[in-house]
């Protein structure tokens, strides 16, 4: 079997991290998860919830990432520590929920970049991003570093201006949009799950990280924490600014939040950082399902075509153009909301078969933390968020999943047996 090449180091590792992270929750899942909270403190609440369930789910995808160094993450992680269905539906869900993910972000970049002509653009990112991917995934981390640079300092802009440009209002946190409560507050970290599943990423490309024992549970604590520190602080003043109702409502809030401090053309230069911010997002997710789609493949979950790995470049380029054209579809048909709630529920059960898998390793006596309690725990929360996301995309989510789980019934039978390891 044709291997991918180990070239990434913590840094690169990291670097991806923060890419496929930053962007998706501050431009694009900030608004809707703010009209679920129904207020500043319970969008804050719901981020504190996301990210425990998010750091819970990186503590056990980073020890199974160091036992299983491999691309396909939660996939390989399943069918060796749960058996072939939990493996197969780990990669079902992860494949389909992020390929709705690639679709969103992509509309997110042309509705930013072009609204008038938003599909378009959107169809043009995805092939610019699939062409940088098939350059190799050193090229691939290179584009990342520049992107996430960028996407820092716009950023710090839009802090910069929120905290001094006479708008920012602390007494503004505790102001409602909505009804809220208990509920309302899980399906807002529902929501804004999607904002902290780009961590997978790193486990994903396992396969091409050096020394992955080491590299990944350092790598994925790391860049998670980093995207947390900054989420907050970006949800702070884009409340403290806007107010939760005006939050709720906006369509690009970080560039409202910029054009309150009533500086010429910084709004503008905001959506432009987003453009950049979701752009890298896109570059890393494309890679990430292209690396799963390859695992699939490889054990004929998916057609064995697509588990050819170029000669000379190393990268699974049939299974990265053909993510690219499902994606492209999407972009035709879909809607930027509705992805994101169909993308958080298919992952949300993908990160449940990681914590059910990382249960049965045992304790970790290198390990300080207590990694079973964590890993029961994710399990938990990851059901608990699954259920309480919106109706509709909880049902399209499961709907998409038993799908998946019938095709793979079906095979198994046809095929008289369970289907092939490697």
């Amino acid at each position: 079997m044709e291997q991918l090449a180990r070239r990434l180091g913590l840094t690169d590792a990291v670097i991806i991290g923060l890419g496929s992270m930053l962007g998706a929750g501050i431009f694009v899942a900030f608004a809707p998860a703010t009209a679920e909270a129904g207020s500043g403190t319970g969008l804050l609440a719901a981020l504190a919830v996301a990210g425990f369930v998010a750091w819970c789910n990186a503590t056990s995808s980073a020890r199974l990432a160091a036992r299983y160094p491999e691309s396909g993450g939660s996939y390989v992680y399943g069918r060796e520590r749960l058996g072939d269905f939990a493996g197969f539906l780990a990669g079902w869900g992860f494949v389909v929920g992020k390929t709705a993910s690639c679709a969103a972000m992509a509309l997110t970049i042309g509705a930013y970049l072009w609204p008038e002509q938003a599909r378009p653009v959107a169809v043009t990112a995805v092939a610019a991003v699939t062409v940088v991917n098939l350059g190799g995934i050193q090229k691939t981390a290179r584009a990342t570093r520049w992107l996430v640079a960028i996407t820092l300092a716009v950023l710090a802009t839009v802090v910069l201006a929120g905290l001094f440009g006479g708008a920012f209002a602390p007494a503004r946190i505790g102001d409602t949009a909505g009804a809220g409560g208990g509920l309302g507050v899980l399906t807002a970290a529902g929501l804004l799950f999607f904002a902290f599943a780009g961590y997978a990423r790193i486990a994903t490309l396992g396969e091409e990280v050096r020394d992955p024992e080491r590299t990944i549970p350092r790598a994925v604590p790391l860049a998670l924490g980093l995207v947390l520190a900054i989420y907050l602080v970006l949800a702070l003043v884009a409340l403290a600014v806007l107010g939760p109702a005006r939050l709720a409502g906006s369509a690009a809030p970080l560039a409202r939040v910029a054009g309150a401090a009533g500086v010429p053309g910084l709004d503008w230069l905001v959506r432009a950082g987003a453009t950049v911010a979701v752009l890298g997002v896109l570059l890393a997710l494309v890679a990430g399902v292209g690396r799963t789609t390859l695992a699939m493949a490889r054990r004929r979950d998916l057609p064995g075509a697509l588990a050819a790995v170029h000669p000379r470049r190393r990268v699974p380029h049939r299974a990265e153009l053909a993510v690219a054209a499902v994606v492209v579809v999407v972009v035709a048909l879909g809607d930027v909301r509705d992805a994101i709630g169909f993308s958080s529920c298919t992952v949300l059960v993908y990160y449940a078969i990681t914590n059910a898998a990382a249960l049965t390793l045992g304790p970790d006596p290198a390990r300080r933390l207590p990694v079973r309690a964590l890993a029961a725990l994710g399990l938990a929360g990851c059901l608990l968020l699954a259920v309480t996301l919106p109706l509709h995309s909880v049902l399209a989510g499961f709907a998409v999943l038993a799908a998946g789980a019938l095709w793979f019934a079906v095979r198994r039978v046809s095929s008289g047996g369970p289907p092939a390891s490697r």
